[in-house]
C-alpha cells in the first residue's frame, strides 16, 4: 500500500519593498502580490534593517534615497550583519548620475534597476536574484 502523502508546497518568495514614497511602495507591493510574491514593506533604511532581521525575506528591493538611513548605508549594514548578509538586495533608484550604479554595487547590492522600470523587468530581476 502506498500512502499519497504530499509535501506542502513552499511558501511564495518574500520580497521586502523599501521606498519612502508611500504611493510607489504600495503600487510595487500590489504588483508583486498579484505576481505571486509575499510582500513586506518599509519606509526608510532603519525600518528596512529591522524588518529584514525579523522576517528574513528572500530578496530586498531597496530604494537608495531614503530618510533616516539611506539605501546605501542600509545595504552596507545588512551585508555586514550575519543574519541578513546572504539576502540579495536589488537597488531601485532614479539616480542616473555617473557612479551611482557602481556605488550601489560597492555597497553590496546584487543588481541595480533604474526607475521608472517596466514592472515585468523588475519582476524578472527579483526572480533572477532568488533563483527562480
Amino acid at each position: 500500500m502506498i500512502d499519497n502523502v504530499q509535501t506542502p508546497a513552499p511558501p511564495p518568495p518574500l520580497v521586502l519593498v523599501v521606498d519612502d514614497i508611500a504611493h510607489g511602495r504600495a503600487m510595487c507591493a500590489e504588483y508583486l502580490q498579484e505576481r505571486g510574491f509575499r510582500v513586506a514593506t518599509a519606509e526608510d533604511g532603519l525600518a528596512a534593517f529591522d524588518t529584514a532581521l525579523a522576517l528574513q525575506p528572500d530578496v530586498i528591493l531597496m530604494d537608495l534615497s531614503l530618510p533616516v538611513l539611506d539605501g546605501w548605508e542600509a545595504t552596507r549594514l545588512l551585508k555586514h550583519t550575519e543574519r541578513t548578509c546572504s539576502i540579495p538586495i536589488v537597488a531601485l533608484t532614479a539616480h542616473l548620475l555617473a557612479g551611482a550604479h557602481e556605488r550601489a554595487l560597492a555597497a553590496g547590492c546584487s543588481a541595480v534597476v533604474v526607475k521608472p522600470c517596466p514592472p515585468a523587468e523588475l519582476e524578472a530581476e527579483l526572480r533572477r536574484q532568488i533563483g527562480q
